[in-house]
């Protein structure tokens, strides 16, 4: 699939999760807010997981503190009757991302060309740097996207 279309899509079907902070966990965890909105005891949700009781309390630690893997988080949410989600969210748009990334690699590169053609007295005006700027992102981003992340 190319790249364009590729982040088109994503943009359109990640967006509605913008912002991510919506979906924050509750302090204490998706497990035990689960676990607790069920009536369900860390107990039971040990006999559910084939798992001790202090590893169900290890468990929701875990996730609490953030160390906690994909693949426990999968196993407690299908004890708790529910599918893990797992998505990473764009804090904004892909396209504004890639936009902007290759609009700073060409404006570094068109900045050492226009001071070196002014040493030479031969550099442009402002709005022949920019229109030339729009276009060298247009063909940056349409032949090289990935060399706009070679560098930090």
């Amino acid at each position: 699939m190319d790249t364009a279309a590729a982040r088109k899509a994503l943009d359109k079907t990640l967006g509605r999760f913008r912002p991510a902070s919506k979906y924050r966990p509750p302090h204490r965890g998706w497990i035990r807010a689960l676990r607790d909105a069920l009536g369900m005891t860390s107990a039971q949700l040990a006999r559910r997981m084939g798992i001790t009781q202090p590893s169900v309390a290890g468990l929701e630690k875990a996730e609490s503190q953030g160390t906690v893997t994909l693949a426990r988080l999968e196993r407690a949410a299908d004890a708790l009757g529910c599918t893990l989600v797992y998505m990473l969210v764009p804090n904004r748009r892909l396209t504004e991302m890639v936009r902007e990334r290759a609009g700073r690699m060409v404006d570094r590169e068109l900045s050492r060309v226009d001071h070196t053609m002014a040493l030479e007295a031969q550099n442009v005006g402002a709005d022949e740097l920019a229109d030339e700027s729009d276009e060298l992102v247009a063909e940056l981003l349409r032949t090289r996207i990935r060399r706009i992340w070679d560098e930090p």
